[in-house]
């Protein structure tokens, strides 16, 4: 979703007005029944998505039959999850959350220990292996469906690729945390979860929290145009993920989980 303002630009003849766009950020509260869980700044659309893969990815939710219903409700910008009867919600997993800005995702964490992927096994290391080739290929692929960040500039992208490099599904938001988020919950909501048989393309910067969304999805591969960080790496390591950073030119490093690339 993008808006329309005016800007003053400065060229070779001196300053002129001209029709801009801009992409639009607005608040969006997560409520689980009555309660409210976390406050995100977001790129409006996909918004039950969002909320769906942001309980997912923090483990709170394990499966869609859980689910009774998500739906906007009472003032604007305000998603609301109902859970089926005798579903049980550890809410000591949503303590560390309430306002997520769009740049840095969850603040307030009290430790590392309070994110550890609880109940999450290694990912195997055999059964997924995919062609430098088509890693290469991905990011020209993703730029492809950035509709949005053609007209703003102003989004991060989430895609997921299958080993043979189809374009399964891209995401787009000013937040990397929520169009992460909104990548995972369509996928979550439609069964097809744990997602062992694909790869998740960043177009940005791999961050610890968005590594530990990737294991929870039971993702082999993480590929990322920017850097890791070193909880992101250290993470990787855990649960071995493939991780890759810098992908592009036609090149990528390897951080972890070399094996996987062919």
């Amino acid at each position: 979703m993008d808006k329309e303002i005016t800007v003053l630009r400065l060229g070779g003849g001196g300053w002129i007005s001209l029709p801009d766009f801009v992409a639009v950020e607005e608040p969006l509260e997560i409520r689980l029944g009555e309660k409210s869980v976390a406050l995100t700044m977001r790129t409006p659309g996909h918004d039950e998505d969002l909320a769906a893969g942001f309980l997912f990815s923090e483990g709170v939710l394990h499966s869609p039959s859980q689910v009774k219903r998500i739906f906007p409700c009472g003032k604007a910008n305000t998603i609301r999850v109902e859970l089926e009867d005798g579903v049980v919600v550890d809410w000591k997993r949503l303590e560390r959350h309430f306002y997520r800005t769009s740049s840095c995702g969850v603040c307030g964490k009290a430790s590392l220990e309070a994110l550890s992927v609880v109940g999450v096994k290694e990912i195997p290391r055999e059964g997924f292996k995919i062609s430098k080739e088509i890693i290469c290929e991905m990011p020209l692929r993703l730029r492809a469906e950035q509709e949005v960040f053609d007209k703003t500039g102003g989004l991060h992208a989430a895609a997921l690729f299958s080993r043979e490099g189809k374009l399964i599904s891209c995401r787009e938001d000013v937040g990397r945390h929520n169009a992460v988020d909104k990548l995972l919950g369509a996928q979550f909501l439609e069964g097809r979860t744990p997602l062992s048989d694909v790869v998740l393309f960043l177009s940005g910067r791999t961050s610890f929290e968005l590594m530990q969304k990737a294991v929870v999805a039971g993702i082999p591969m993480v590929v990322a145009v920017g850097a890791p960080s070193s909880l992101a790496v250290d993470l990787a390591k855990q649960f071995h993920v493939t991780l890759l950073g810098f992908t592009r030119d036609k090149r990528f490093n390897i951080y972890h989980g070399e094996e996987r690339v062919s």
